[in-house]
């Protein structure tokens, strides 16, 4: 297929066709809101990964920052932020997750070690993550800089992450909803302290990717733990939303199940997309992700860059800065 990807009616049709997620021009018909560092040099060669360093609330932070082929300062760009899963590392989901082939700038940061946890880095809402540590205040933080120092699309603005950090974007999704487009998270953990209270400043488009298999984080929760059932976890951003209707699920064989909410408020919608068997894993990872089985009948990425390119942020009005 040629030129840009059709958006189908039914989400299952895209997963088929997003594999050509490249594709996907990175200008669109919609009024981009360009950033601060519009003009100014980069910071790095188009196409490059570099690991660069941050003080937030008084402690220094690390994040891959990846350019995309072709970055030039003069258009805006989307940006993605991807958090690692507990005990991983940016430039280790960097490796798996294949984020840095889209025509977006993508942000990878570093969780701190978390408490009683060895060496295991971790992201704020768990049980296990470093006491005292505000990463939504890190976030915004890395916003600020990412957009003073690059030409960012500042209404395209994504978050996505595997397992806790995948939580992680939940909490986002409740705390940073007027900074952050949408949300994909992949194989969440989503404990009670990354939705206590969420109230969202508006709709939030959410797309999330689950293994039916997953023995780390179960598909049907778990109560000792305090996780929700994945399902229920989805259907509560369906009424967030406000969404009016539930579409008929839609089967890709051999192994993925698709879910999707629309007619939601303010032009959101919510997706669920279920992997048969599918373990703790990242759908179509290039290398290691997690244990279970990986599916290769989509790739995460592409289906998430698909559903992104569909979601802005309303045209902001002022947006007050991060106290760094």
């Amino acid at each position: 297929m040629q030129g840009l990807l059709r958006r189908a009616c039914v989400l299952a049709a895209a997963l088929v066709i997003a594999p050509l997620a490249p594709s996907y021009a990175a200008s669109s018909p919609h009024a981009a809101t360009s950033s601060a560092g519009c003009g100014a040099d980069a910071p790095q060669d188009p196409g490059s990964s570099v690991l660069r360093t941050l003080t937030s609330d008084g402690r220094e932070r690390t994040y891959q920052l990846h350019l995309p082929d072709g970055y030039s300062p003069a258009k805006s760009w989307p940006l993605i932020v991807a958090y690692h899963g507990r005990g991983n590392t940016g430039a280790g989901t960097e490796a798996f997750s294949r984020l840095s082939t889209l025509p977006a700038v993508v942000a990878y940061p570093d969780g701190v070690v978390g408490t009683g946890d060895g060496d295991r880095q971790a992201w704020q809402g768990a049980p296990y993550a470093a006491a005292g540590v505000d990463d939504v205040r890190f976030t915004g933080d890395l916003l600020d800089r990412l957009e003073d120092d690059l030409c960012v699309d500042t209404r395209r603005v994504y978050a996505t992450g595997k397992s806790n950090g995948a939580g992680f974007t939940g909490l986002l999704a409740c705390r940073m909803a007027g900074r952050f487009a949408a949300v994909a998270p992949v194989a969440g953990a989503f404990y009670p302290g990354t939705g206590t209270d969420c109230r969202p400043s508006r709709p939030v488009p959410v797309i999330d990717f689950h293994g039916t298999g997953d023995a780390t984080i179960p598909y049907t929760g778990d109560e000792d733990r305090g996780l929700p059932a994945i399902a229920d976890w989805v259907a509560g951003w369906a009424g967030r939303d406000r969404c009016a209707t539930r579409l008929p699920d839609e089967v890709t064989e051999p192994d993925i199940t698709t879910s999707r909410w629309t007619d939601c408020a303010r032009g959101a919608e919510v997706t669920h997309v279920a992997v048969t068997g599918g373990g703790h894993t990242w759908p179509g990872a290039d290398g290691y992700s997690g244990g279970g089985y990986t599916t290769q009948t989509i790739k995460a990425h592409a289906v998430m860059w698909d559903f992104f390119a569909h979601h802005r942020l309303p045209q902001p009005s002022h947006r007050p800065r991060t106290t760094r």
